[in-house]
């Protein structure tokens, strides 16, 4: 695959931005996607071609590299979108949703979350699963769970569901499902990164009415000079 505008990740994700000192802030943009957050900064997303269709990419956020400053600013900022809902409940989806689940948690008010897992302990029970199907995980086999010892912790709670990022959606449905199974009310589930609309199709309009997202970032199509937008 021939490189298109795409450079070494290693120093994105690490410092916030002012929008005024950016040096390309419209498109086409080249190497990275400036995300605009709530309060008027920048977070420069490393731009990836699409093995797939190297013309097409996405703009991407891979949290567990990115500085603590960055992801504990993230973290209040879907905290503060969350908080008018008042949950009982915040809990964390696998894997890197671990990551903004306790932040969340804790700018809520919480002493502790509740974090789902794709290992299973022996202790387990699979009723307590459900089966996980997503692009970078296609074929059956891939499980969702809950520890039932934290069921108690769950059942009849009005709860948020946190995660990192949300693109095509499937990753979400199993664990949404699964914790509306327990008899939970699932008020929203929040995200740091909206990555195109493809996840309104996927959950559908009542569930995608309650995705809550603290930045967009586009699905982006290659031009001689960059990087624009997908139409």
């Amino acid at each position: 695959m021939t490189p298109h505008f795409t450079e070494a990740t290693t120093g994105y994700w690490q410092q916030l931005l002012d929008a005024g000192t950016l040096a390309r802030p419209e498109a086409p943009w080249q190497h990275g996607y400036p995300a605009r957050l709530p309060d008027g900064r920048v977070l420069m997303l490393p731009i990836r071609q699409l093995a797939a269709d190297p013309t097409q990419a996405v703009a991407s956020l891979i949290c567990n590299q990115a500085s603590l400053e960055v992801i504990d600013t993230l973290g209040r900022m879907l905290a503060e979108k969350l908080a008018p809902l008042q949950p009982d409940v915040v809990i964390g989806i696998p894997t890197l949703g671990l990551t903004f689940a306790p932040i969340v948690a804790r700018h809520l008010g919480h002493a502790r979350y509740v974090p789902m897992g794709y290992s299973r302990k022996f202790w387990y029970d699979e009723a307590l699963s459900s089966e996980v199907q997503s692009i970078t995980t296609p074929t059956a086999g891939k499980r969702v769970y809950l520890d039932p010892n934290l069921l108690p912790l769950v059942r009849g709670k009005r709860v948020v569901l946190v995660d990192d990022a949300v693109s095509s959606g499937s990753t979400l449905k199993a664990p949404w499902r699964l914790i509306e199974s327990l008899d939970a009310e699932v008020l929203a589930c929040g995200v740091a990164m909206l990555q195109g609309r493809r996840w309104q199709q996927t959950l559908g309009p009542e569930r995608a009415a309650r995705l809550v997202g603290v930045f967009d970032s586009p699905l982006l199509q290659a031009v001689p000079d960059g990087w624009v937008e997908r139409s």
